[in-house]
């Protein structure tokens, strides 16, 4: 626990554990020097980071505020930022950011920054929040600034605006996402928490499989004879079903797919953003793993295939065309091969790497709700 000294401004950057703790990490090496220069006053500031899970087992807001208050006071920080990489909504919008001046604290959704240009946007998302909060500790209005704004910030990641708040609530500003642009851009943050890269290394007995099918493939003669006769549709058809095929075992296979017993219509949308989001990752990933199959199966091709061999049994000449064209079936047909293979995979191994450790967590209290 820090305590603040004359001129020193003491912010805690709350952060859930894994990607939020990473990101606020990340802030706290800044944060100081750019809050000092832009809040003026010979204003000095301490950040200090404090990664605990304080979402777990609830989305619910006012919970989570007064979460968040509690360790402001128990902590007596000036300042307190919450960060958190679930998607959170009010009033049937997602949340950005909420804040509430009287009583320092603030709390920002990660997802809602979208995917691209992620740390610059939370840092500068952070740095606007913590400057909008200072400036009414320093002024010491009485009334709570609900016209202020956070500049910048909001100005540079249309669609957002201010969202609505309760009476009773402790949130004095309140910025949200809607529309289809906010869904995507929601959707895009929770996909880049999930990082679907590690996709990869995470499905080894179903990418061994796929390998070895890749590799008998690119010696069967009759293989070769359709990758000459197929035209560039039905190859692609073939790419896109068994990349369909892929995703859709793996979904159903690991049960990735999200069923919520509540029906309220808040309820729906969050739980078609989260299995928007499973598709999403595991398309990425599985696609990367269809690129780096068939680079594979290039190399192969070009190492074991012979051209007066192929040339007799297919007559056509081994150019380059032919290469990419066999290696592109071969991806294909190895893809089905490894969705196969999948079924060797644990269901846990598969979330393991489609999800973040905090959608793991969140999917297991769920498993659990509905066990009980």
């Amino acid at each position: 626990m820090r305590k603040s000294s004359q001129g020193v401004t003491v912010v805690a950057l709350l952060a859930d554990p894994d990607a939020p703790t990473e990101v606020a990490q990340h802030m706290a090496r800044v944060l100081p020097d750019r809050l000092a220069g832009k809040s003026g006053e010979g204003r000095r500031f301490d950040v200090e980071v404090v990664s605990e899970p304080f979402t777990a087992g609830t989305e619910d807001l006012p919970t989570l505020t007064r979460r968040i208050m509690d360790r402001r006071r128990a902590e007596h920080w000036d300042i307190v930022v919450a960060l958190t990489d679930l998607p959170l909504h009010s009033h049937g919008h997602k949340l950005v950011v909420e804040l509430s001046h009287e009583h320092g604290w603030a709390l920002l959704s990660l997802p809602s920054l979208g995917g691209l240009r992620f740390r610059r946007r939370a840092l500068r998302a952070v740095e606007e929040t913590v400057l909008s909060l200072a400036s009414q500790q320093a002024t010491g209005a009485g009334e709570t600034p609900r016209h202020q704004s956070l500049g910048r910030f909001v100005s540079r990641l249309a669609p957002i605006h201010p969202g609505p708040i309760g009476e009773e609530e402790t949130a004095d500003l309140r910025y949200v996402v809607s529309g289809p642009g906010g869904y995507l851009r929601v959707l895009g943050g929770m996909v880049r928490a999930n990082q679907p890269w590690r996709l990869v290394p995470g499905l080894s007995k179903a990418l061994a499989a796929a390998l070895a099918t890749g590799a008998v493939a690119t010696v069967n003669s009759t293989l070769w004879s359709l990758s000459e006769a197929l035209s560039t549709p039905r190859l692609v058809i073939a790419m896109v079903g068994s990349v369909a095929l892929m995703i859709g075992w793996l979904i159903v296979d690991a049960h990735l797919w999200h069923r919520s017993t509540d029906t309220s219509p808040e309820e729906r949308k969050r739980t078609s953003l989260y299995n928007a989001s499973t598709i999403v990752t595991v398309g990425i990933g599985v696609v990367v793993c269809y690129a780096g199959l068939m680079a594979i199966n290039l190399v192969w091709a070009l190492f074991i295939l012979n051209d007066r061999v192929f040339a007799s049994m297919t007559r056509t000449p081994l150019h380059a065309s032919e290469y990419w064209t066999l290696s592109w079936f071969v991806a294909s047909i190895a893809t089905v091969g490894g969705a196969l293979g999948s079924g060797f995979e644990s269901d846990e191994a598969i979330r393991a790497a489609a999800y973040s450790k905090r959608e793991q967590e969140r999917r297991r209290m769920l498993d659990d709700d509905d066990d009980d």
